[in-house]
Parts: structure tokens; C-alpha cells; sequence
């Protein structure tokens, strides 16, 4: 990590996660969840804050704190019940980028899935660094040969390979489209967001072409609304076939009023940890990996709308 960021102190990286993170416990979250419909009905998906884990402890615990999000999510009607996004290295002491085979994570997501088919909670399986997109996608189409209708995933823009990978693609998928935040060599990644952001449109048509459902997460107006008004109609499809997705805290009040308005679908991305420790431990790394995002964070607090 980069030593600046390392040094930076704990109470400003707190202070700069705050507005992002839906507090430190799934009691908290959930009262997020649930304002968010209420207040601005907007929908959201749930990602516990639970990376670079340590100990088998560790691990046991972000399997236990996710059946017991699959159980909070179940207890609310259908529309208005969060998605869940679960991380690959959350359930693993041995992590692909480390050298490591995810021994237990492949089990784990397994026992996450099984519970949320029982109760009807969707999840999305989250697309991390290069080294685990094999083990992600192979992952993905295990459980849905296996029935599990209910598990989506993400796919990286960034990435050269993804064009491929939309062709591997089980029918009928749920797959939020991403520029992807994680630092990647230019031999398999591209460098310039302009480039990223118009493989989006590119790829959202051919997903929605082929069937599967689209959640389009982007904080570009300019590319949410050239997806929406020239994708979408190209294509020829239904609102029903697609949502867009942002982060929870970023500032796009009425950006997202006026999709609501238009009867899109909108669902935020709501992370949230148990401590924050580990908030801030998540935020240190977004930080190494993603520099800039001092910059848009504080932007941000000083443009809220």
C-alpha cells in the first residue's frame, strides 16, 4: 500500500467514509434500506464490508453475518427487499491475488446461496481484481446449472477478456455492468475511462440483446442517459429489463428523482461493515487502488444535490 495512504490517520479516513458506509452493523443497514425505499424509492443491494481476511474466524464470521442478512432482507415485501453483493475473498485466508487457491470460499457462497433461494433474496456475486474473475465465472455458471436463478454477477469493462466472457454467460443473467475500480495492468485492461465507459454501452446492448437483465452502474449522467435513451430504445426492450445503479452517498439526489420519475428502476449500492475498523480498512484500500478518490470524495461533500 502506498505509504501515504497507510499514514493517513484513522479519524479522517472515518470522516471521509462516513457518507459512503450505511454504519457499522446490519441493524443499521437494513434502517438504510428501508429509508431509502420509504423516502425516495429507490431499491438497494447490500455488501458487507469483509475483504482481506485473516483468520478462519474471520471468514466463519462473514458467513454467519450473511445468512443473517439473507434472514433480514426475507423479512421485507418483495418490493422493497435488497439484493445481496458478496465479495469471493470474504469466506478465504487463501486469496487468488495472494498465490492462494479460495480454499473455503466456493463453499461458503454455496451455503449463502442455498439460504437466499430458500427465502427469495437475489444475490450478485462481486467481480474483484483479474485473479479471480475465472473462479468468479465458473462459480456463477455452477449455480445456475444447479438451478440457482437467483445469483447475478459483474462484469469489468475495463478488462480486455470481458467482450469473450459475455458469450459464456448462462441465459437469462442478472449482471451489473462496471468500469471496474480495481488498478490492472494495460496488457489485459484499459487505462482511459472514455474508453471504459463506452464499452458500457457497447456491452449493455449485446447483454441486452442476448436476453439477460442489465443493472447499469454508473455516476456519468451523460452515459446513464445515452444508455437509457439510446440503448434502451434501440434495442427495443422494457423498463422491466433493466436498472440503474449507483453508490450509496454519492450526491445524485435528482439525478436519480427524475429516473424514478420516468419509472426506472434505481438501487444503490449500500455497503456497510461490522466496525469500523474494517470500514476503514475497506476505504484505505479504495484509496491505494483509486487515488483520485480523495479528490471525487471531497468533491462530493461540498456538492451535494
Amino acid at each position: 500500500m502506498n505509504p501515504l495512504i497507510r499514514f493517513i490517520p484513522a479519524f479522517l479516513v472515518r470522516y471521509f467514509a462516513s457518507p459512503y458506509v450505511a454504519g457499522d452493523s446490519l441493524q443499521k443497514a437494513m434502517a438504510v434500506v428501508e429509508k431509502l425505499h420509504r423516502e425516495r424509492g429507490l431499491l438497494s443491494t447490500l455488501d458487507l464490508l469483509a475483504e482481506d481476511i485473516r483468520t478462519d474466524a474471520q471468514a466463519q464470521q462473514n458467513l454467519d453475518t450473511y445468512l443473517r442478512m439473507v434472514e433480514a432482507a426475507a423479512r421485507l415485501p418483495a418490493a422493497m427487499r435488497p439484493t445481496l453483493s458478496l465479495k469471493p475473498s470474504s469466506y478465504t485466508t487463501q486469496p487468488f491475488q495472494h498465490g492462494g487457491d479460495a480454499a473455503g470460499s466456493r463453499e461458503a457462497m454455496r451455503t449463502i446461496a442455498q439460504a437466499a433461494a430458500a427465502k427469495g433474496v437475489a444475490l450478485t456475486i462481486d467481480m474483484e481484481s483479474r485473479h479471480w474473475t475465472d473462479f468468479t465465472l465458473d462459480v456463477l455458471r455452477e449455480f445456475c446449472g444447479q438451478g440457482m436463478t437467483h445469483v447475478g454477477t459483474v462484469l469489468q469493462t475495463r478488462l480486455h477478456r470481458t467482450e469473450a466472457d459475455l458469450d459464456k454467460l448462462p441465459k437469462g443473467l442478472r449482471v451489473r455492468l462496471v468500469i471496474g475500480i480495481y488498478r490492472e495492468p494495460g496488457e489485459v485492461a484499459l487505462t482511459e475511462k472514455p474508453a471504459m465507459k463506452d464499452r458500457m454501452l457497447a456491452y449493455a446492448e449485446k447483454l441486452l440483446r442476448a436476453g439477460h437483465y442489465v443493472e447499469f452502474a454508473s455516476h456519468d449522467d451523460a452515459y446513464v442517459r445515452r444508455f437509457v435513451e439510446q440503448v434502451v430504445p434501440k434495442v427495443g426492450v422494457g423498463k422491466d429489463r433493466f436498472e440503474v445503479q449507483m453508490l450509496y452517498g454519492v450526491p445524485r439526489e435528482r439525478f436519480l428523482a427524475d429516473l424514478r420519475r420516468q419509472g426506472i428502476a434505481a438501487r444503490l449500492y449500500v455497503p456497510f461493515a461490522l466496525g469500523w475498523d474494517m470500514a476503514i480498512q475497506y476505504l484505505r484500500r479504495r484509496l491505494d487502488e483509486y487515488p483520485a478518490m480523495v479528490w471525487l470524495v471531497t468533491k462530493n461533500m461540498f456538492s451535494r444535490k
